[in-house]
């Protein structure tokens, strides 16, 4: 993410792509004929054996299982989990590597297999709900979508852990816009869609997509 900060920051001329839309980790692209098929990334499905005799596994357990074989965190992407399977999204050159090595994870016997994309009932937006705020401040926000204290949130601010459309934000003051994603380290990431309506107590009513 701080890369990413970096890079949006030097307005240099490239796209960017983690492997299925909205990814929060992606590699950068610079050329003008480069698309989306051109990104060396592979997706790898990672499942317990025995799934009823499995624990029951995060993400934490699948980076740390993933970095155990010696691999650097820039050459994974997004972990994806579903079902107790992790969907792995890695650089090229790391996909039979680990598709040969990694046989474990926590304590249950995985099997793990390159699958190309992401399952197509996992590659879209997350459903819409709504939060109700008193303004489209960026910290007002944030502080309603996960339930944080201003002083809280303002500590966030202060250790560059904001981030507004991968570029770090020291602005809480910022009016959040339509289709923003907006990015907390250590909580996740919404979009915003859009503001609703005003309540009779001249709140707002937004909708947000929250990861």
């Amino acid at each position: 993410m701080d890369e990413q900060s970096i890079l949006a920051n030097e307005y240099l001329p490239c796209i960017t792509f983690g492997g299925y839309e909205n990814a929060q980790r992606v590699v950068a692209g610079f050329g003008e004929d480069i698309n989306k098929n051109d990104f060396p990334i592979t997706c790898l499905k990672i499942s317990p054996v025995m799934q009823k005799f499995s624990d029951n596994l995060s993400h934490r357990d699948f980076l740390g299982a993933i970095m155990n074989l010696g691999i650097k965190r820039e050459m994974l992407g997004d972990i994806i989990i579903e079902n107790n399977c992790g969907y792995l999204f890695c650089l090229d050159k790391m996909s039979d590597y680990i598709a040969d090595n990694l046989s474990k994870v926590k304590h249950t016997t995985v099997k793990t297999e390159i699958t190309g994309n992401l399952p197509e009932n996992l590659n879209k937006l997350p459903d819409i709900s709504h939060v109700i705020v008193s303004s489209v401040r960026l910290d007002v926000i944030i502080c309603a979508v996960y339930n944080l204290s201003r002083s809280s949130c303002s500590k966030l601010f202060k250790t560059d852990k904001i981030f507004v459309n991968s570029k770090c934000s020291e602005n809480s003051s910022y009016n959040v816009k339509n289709g923003d994603i907006v990015s907390v380290r250590g909580f996740g990431r919404f979009i915003f869609e859009e503001q609703i309506r005003n309540t009779k107590k001249d709140r707002i009513v937004i909708a947000i997509r929250k990861y």
